[in-house]
């Protein structure tokens, strides 16, 4: 599937705001984020990594503004999390919004989060047609989001949908696989901001789970300690050869002793032997 990018007519002569330009939060907006919005947000995140695109090339946020029309340059929606590919994934110090006109590419995903003031335009409930058009329309019909989730804590109930000509269509599997990006969704249990619950997480080609900055780095740091005990054990193997290396040579160093010793008792003897004969062995 290629990711289908809207087409809008660009009003004439007309120079379109930036994300300089444009407002980066709307304080009387409704669905404003608890603490569950700001944790599933991170985990997803962390654990977006598709591996079709190098790390440069992928841009995701929460809470962040998107707009969407250079038509009406002030319309936007607040996705709870979306991801796009194929952009930068800095824009000079961080964005302060995501502008579609000036990026000149749509999420690839959005991912909503149900609360009860927002699930009914989450959820394409709103009656259509309005100004400016609900989240459902923007994403289905103007920004073409090839995928689109929405994720009740309340039950954990997890549903996707993918646009399928002009509109979307539910997929009723237990998880979602984005096969253009070898990356997938579905439901985890497990422990993230020190809370045990079920959450949304990204998991890779084989099944297992994307890592967490956190898992990440304790990773590195098993690693780590594996390699120091490694080296450790190769010292102290090291050592043991080189004290096996000193015994040999002391060992070897006592048996010339010896040697020259019994050699010396011989001399000695035979010395006596050939002077009981009357035999000067210094003479010899």
């Amino acid at each position: 599937m290629t990711f289908m990018q809207p087409a809008y007519p660009l009003p004439p002569k007309q120079t379109l705001p930036t994300m300089y330009d444009l407002p980066s939060e709307d304080p009387e907006e409704p669905g404003l984020p608890d603490e569950f919005h700001s944790w599933q947000p991170q985990l997803l995140s962390q654990t977006f990594v598709p591996a079709t695109y190098p790390p440069e090339r992928v841009f995701s946020a929460s809470d962040l503004n998107l707009y969407y029309d250079p038509l009406h340059p002030r319309y936007h929606k607040r996705p709870d999390w979306f991801a796009v590919v194929g952009v930068p994934r800095l824009v000079d110090e961080g964005r302060l919004s995501y502008v579609f006109w000036q990026e000149g590419r749509a999420p690839v995903v959005i991912v909503e989060l149900l609360s009860p003031s927002t699930q009914e335009e989450d959820q394409g409930e709103t009656l259509r047609g309005r100004e400016p058009p609900s989240k459902w329309e923007v994403y289905e019909s103007i920004l073409r989001v090839p995928y689109y989730v929405l994720f009740d804590r309340n039950g954990d109930v997890f549903r996707t949908f993918q646009l399928q000509g002009t509109a979307y269509r539910e997929l009723f599997e237990s998880r979602l696989w984005i096969e253009e990006l070898q990356i997938g969704l579905g439901l985890w249990q497990g422990d993230f901001a020190g809370v045990r619950r079920t959450w949304l997480r990204w998991y890779d080609g084989d099944g297992e789970w994307v890592a967490t900055e956190a898992e990440r780095e304790r990773q590195l740091a098993e690693r780590f300690a594996a390699q120091e005990r490694m080296r450790a054990e190769q010292a102290e193997q090291q050592a043991a050869q080189e004290r096996m290396r000193a015994e040999q040579a002391e060992r070897l160093a006592t048996q010339e002793r010896q040697r020259a010793e019994q050699a010396e008792q011989r001399a000695a003897a035979l010395a006596e032997r050939l002077k009981a004969l009357g035999v000067d062995p210094d003479n010899l």
